[in-house]
């Protein structure tokens, strides 16, 4: 039997480029974890991935049930409409952030995944809380540098 976990995630950025971060509420059973990390200089985009593969990581055992919950139509639909497998094909070719597909599909293929684009901001709790983490880390001293952004630039 698989293991059963629901994810939302949420990503933050002021300026876009600026200092961001990234918030994550990881459920399963009667367990519950909150995730969430600030970055100096980094995109809205990269917060958003990062916060899925975060969680993906965070994952104790492989072959999991997961369904994850994301106002981010750049990361669902990604996914989902298959964009991103044309993009590996086409080794990202004029595609932003290949260092953080790259890592999501190492964790992604370890798993059934399942994503869910939900509104942000409309007042479901869950994805409100995500979105309190990632603005909160982004405002904390001494924030990490997204040295794949950077690299980048």
């Amino acid at each position: 039997m698989s293991h059963k976990v629901i994810i939302y995630t949420d990503g933050a950025a002021s300026g876009n480029p600026g200092p961001g971060g990234y918030g994550v509420v990881m459920m399963s059973g009667i367990h519950r974890k909150e995730l969430s990390q600030g970055y100096q200089l980094t995109t809205n985009n990269r917060m958003e991935l990062l916060a899925v593969i975060v969680a993906l990581e965070a994952l104790k055992t492989e072959n999991c049930e997961v369904t994850i919950f994301t106002d981010s139509k750049y990361v669902s639909d990604a996914v989902t409409k298959g964009w991103l497998f044309s993009w590996v094909k086409k080794g990202f070719k004029d595609k932003k952030n290949p260092d953080l597909w790259t890592r999501f599909l190492e964790s992604y293929k370890k798993h059934k995944i399942n994503f869910i684009w939900i509104k942000g901001h409309a007042n479901n709790p869950e994805n409100e809380r995500c979105d309190q983490l990632a603005v909160e880390a982004s405002k904390k001293p001494a924030l990490m540098k997204d040295t794949g952004y950077i690299a980048n630039l």
